[in-house]
C-alpha cells in the first residue's frame, strides 16, 4: 500500500487503487451463486452484529437501566468515563493489531473485557464493593477500543455499495436487541418497584453469561481476504504492513477533508450517550428504567432501520437525492429533539419530579422525549457509517477510517461522563447537547455533499464503462 491515502479533486478520500479490484460482468464467476454462505457478506454482518448484540449490546443494556442499574449516578459515569479514556487509546490502535493479529482474532479478543464490567456492577449492587467496577470499566476500555475499531470496518468495509445502509442497520439490530432482551429480563425482574433505587443483583448474572460467549462467536468471521461479494467484487485488505506505514497513513487521514468534516458530528454522537441514563436514574422509578430500556431499544432498532432504508431503496432514482433528503430528516428531527429536551430539563430542575408509568400524565412527558432522543441519535448512528462506508470499499483502508472516529466519538464519550460525574446540571448537559448539534450542523451537511460528489463520480465512471462495452459489442 502506499505511504498516503489517495484524494479525489473535491477533497475527499478514495481507497488506493490496489486496495480492492472490481470485476467486469465478464469476469464474474460462473459459481458466484454456489459462494459458500459462510463466506458471503451477510454471513459476516451477521456475526459481526451477534457479538455487537452479546458485548456492546448488553453494556448498552446495562447502562439503559439508568448509569448500570445503579442507585447512585455518580459511580457509574466515573467508571464510564475512565472505561472510555482506555477505549479512545485502544481505539486508536486498532489497525495495528488488526494488522497483526487479522480482523477475526481483533474481534475476539475485543469481547473479553465487557464480562468483567458486568461483574463489576454485579458485586457492587450485591456486596457494595466500588473496586471492582473500575477494575472492571478499565479492562473493558481496553477490549472494547479493539472492538469497536474492528467491528466499524466489518460493517462499513464488508458490504456490497448497493446493500451498505441495511447492512448497516442489521449491525445496530443486533446491537440494540441486546437493549431489548436486557430490558425484558429486568422489566420482568423488577416491574413491581414503583420507587427508586437499584435493579436486583439477579439482573446481572443473564449478563455475565451472554457477554462471555461473545469470543466465541467473532472465531466464525472470515477474514477479508476470504469473503466473496455477491457483486463480484473482491475484498482485499493487506496485512504485515510496517508500524511506520501504518502510522503515515492514519496521520494523513486525520488531516484529510472527510474525516475533519465528521469529526464533529461523531463527537456530538459520542457527547450525547452520557445524558440519558443520567435522566432517568434522577428522575424515574426503577421500573421506569427498565421499560426505557426496552423501548428504547425497540424505537432505536427503528430508527437505524429508517436511515438505512432512506439511502439504499429507490424511494427516488438518484442516490445524491437520498443522501440529502436523509440528511435533512435527521436535521429537523434532532433539532427538535434537543430544543424539547431542553424545555423539559428547565421544567425539572424545578419541581424534581419522580416518574412512574403509574402517573400517566406526568410520566408520559418525561418519557417521550427520551424516546424521540432514540429516535434521531439511532438515525445519526447509521447515517454517520453509512458516510464512512462510502469513503472505501476496503476494509484495510476501513479499519483506519473506522478507528480514527470511533476513537473521536469514544473521547467524547468520555467527556460526557465525566463531566456529568461531577456531577453537572441535567440543564446544563441537555443545553449543551443542543448547542454541540448546532455546532456539528453544517460540517455534516458538506460530509454528505462529499458523499454526494463521489456518488456523481462514481456513476460518471460507470457510464464511460457502459459506453466502452457497447461500442466494443458493435465492433
Amino acid at each position: 500500500m502506499s505511504g498516503k491515502p489517495v484524494v479525489a479533486e473535491d477533497g475527499l478520500d478514495k481507497a488506493p487503487q490496489s486496495s480492492i479490484t472490481v470485476a467486469n460482468a465478464e469476469s464474474i464467476p460462473s459459481s458466484l451463486n454456489h459462494i459458500p454462505f459462510f463466506r458471503r457478506t451477510l454471513f459476516q454482518i451477521l456475526v459481526v452484529g451477534i457479538c455487537a448484540f452479546s458485548a456492546p449490546g448488553i453494556w448498552s443494556a446495562m447502562n439503559g437501566l439508568g448509569v448500570g442499574g445503579s442507585q447512585s449516578p455518580d459511580l457509574v459515569n466515573t467508571a464510564n468515563a475512565l472505561l472510555y479514556a482506555f477505549m479512545t487509546v485502544t481505539c486508536f490502535l486498532s489497525p495495528w493489531l488488526t494488522n497483526a493479529v487479522g480482523f477475526r482474532w481483533t474481534l475476539s479478543l475485543g469481547t473479553l473485557g465487557y464480562p468483567l464490567y458486568a461483574a463489576g456492577l454485579y458485586v457492587n449492587n450485591r456486596f457494595g464493593s466500588t473496586w471492582f467496577v473500575y477494575v472492571g470499566a478499565v479492562a473493558c476500555g481496553i477490549s472494547a477500543g479493539f472492538f469497536w475499531g474492528v467491528e466499524g470496518a466489518i460493517a462499513t468495509g464488508y458490504p456490497e455499495e448497493h446493500k451498505r445502509g441495511r447492512y448497516i442497520a442489521t449491525w445496530f439490530t443486533f446491537r440494540n436487541f441486546g437493549n431489548v432482551i436486557g430490558g425484558a429480563i429486568s422489566l420482568g425482574l423488577n416491574h413491581k418497584v414503583n420507587h427508586r433505587g437499584q435493579v436486583g443483583y439477579q439482573t446481572y448474572l443473564g449478563f455475565i453469561a451472554i457477554q462471555c460467549l461473545g469470543c466465541l462467536f467473532a472465531l466464525l468471521l472470515s477474514n477479508p481476504e476470504k469473503v466473496q461479494r455477491d457483486d463480484g467484487t473482491r475484498i482485499e485488505a493487506p496485512r504485515g504492513i510496517y508500524w511506520h506505514t501504518e502510522l503515515r497513513e492514519m496521520w494523513g487521514l486525520m488531516r484529510s477533508k472527510s474525516i475533519l468534516l465528521l469529526t464533529p458530528l461523531f463527537w456530538y454522537f459520542g457527547w450525547t450517550q452520557a445524558y440519558p441514563g443520567t435522566y432517568f436514574a434522577t428522575y424515574f422509578t426503577v421500573r421506569s428504567r427498565a421499560l426505557g430500556s426496552f423501548l428504547g431499544a425497540i424505537v432505536g432498532t427503528f430508527a437505524t432501520w429508517l436511515g438505512g432504508i432512506l439511502v439504499d431503496i429507490h424511494w427516488t432514482k438518484k442516490r445524491q437525492t437520498r443522501a440529502i433528503g436523509t440528511y435533512i430528516l435527521i436535521a429537523l428531527l434532532n433539532s427538535a429533539t434537543w430544543i424539547w429536551a431542553v424545555y423539559i430539563q428547565n421544567e425539572y430542575r424545578h419541581t424534581h419530579p419522580v416518574l412512574d408509568w403509574g402517573d400517566q400524565a406526568a410520566f408520559g412527558r418525561g418519557f417521550g422525549v427520551y424516546m424521540f432522543e432514540r429516535l434521531a441519535v439511532g438515525m445519526v448512528e447509521n447515517y454517520i457509517y453509512w458516510c464512512i462506508s462510502n469513503l472505501s470499499d476496503s476494509p484495510g483502508d476501513q479499519i483506519r477510517y473506522s478507528s480514527l472516529l470511533r476513537g473521536i466519538e469514544t473521547a467524547g464519550v468520555c467527556i460526557g461522563f465525566g463531566v456529568q460525574a461531577v456531577p453537572t446540571s441535567l440543564i446544563a448537559t441537555a443545553s449543551i447537547n443542543l448547542g454541540l448539534w448546532f455546532f456539528a450542523l453544517p460540517f455534516s451537511y458538506y460530509a454528505t455533499v462529499g458523499v454526494v460528489r463521489r456518488f456523481n463520480e462514481l456513476d460518471k465512471k460507470r457510464d464511460e464503462n457502459s459506453e466502452v462495452r457497447s461500442n466494443g459489442i458493435e465492433a
